[in-house]
């Protein structure tokens, strides 16, 4: 299996991740852990050839048990932030470039209950988008943008002929935090 594209160098940790925005009621489906004490996205390290994209998939399936298909690509968020020692890190300066993909609606059944990741239980979660703020989550711009986010940007227009075609209209946001 192809190795995660991360690099630790003294203090220093980088990270590339690839993350699925599953929305559905006016929630969005996150993730808690029994170690820590917050929500984070779905998501995880793009391995060593392998596509943003296809990375996102993955882990999706991987974390949620059904497979999802990506709509579009929303944000690029590149964080810098201090990540905290556990068990078997040290405190590092991190640095995590991040491609987050608004993933199609679609029926599905139950998500899987729980997940062994790393040797911790996940456990998957609907945070209310209009109380987002309320709650420990990361990324922490999911409050202001996500109300903003608007799941259906296909625009229909007449062609020269008179027939009607879709077009799909694309919007990337490029986001840097640092803490």
């Amino acid at each position: 299996m192809s190795k995660d594209i991360a690099l630790t160098s003294g203090s220093d940790y980088f990270r590339y991740r690839a993350c699925g925005i599953i929305i559905e009621n006016d929630a969005v489906l996150m993730v808690s852990n029994d170690r820590d004490d917050y929500f984070y996205s779905i998501g995880g390290a793009v391995k060593i050839g392998e596509t943003a994209e296809e990375a996102c998939v993955r882990e999706v399936l991987e974390e949620t048990g059904v497979h999802f298909e990506i709509d579009r690509l929303v944000f690029i968020h590149e964080n810098f932030f201090t990540l905290s020692a556990t068990d078997q890190r040290t405190e590092k300066n991190a640095h995590e470039l991040a491609f987050y993909f608004l993933m199609k609606p679609q029926e599905h059944g139950d998500f899987k209950p729980d997940v062994t990741n790393d040797g911790l239980s996940e456990h998957l979660t609907w945070i209310p988008i209009s109380t987002y703020s309320g709650h420990k989550a990361y990324p922490l711009f999911f409050s202001d943008e996500l109300p903003k986010l608007r799941l259906d940007l296909r625009l229909q227009s007449l062609s020269d002929s008179g027939q009607a075609k879709l077009s799909v209209l694309t919007e990337v946001k490029r986001i840097v935090t640092r803490e």
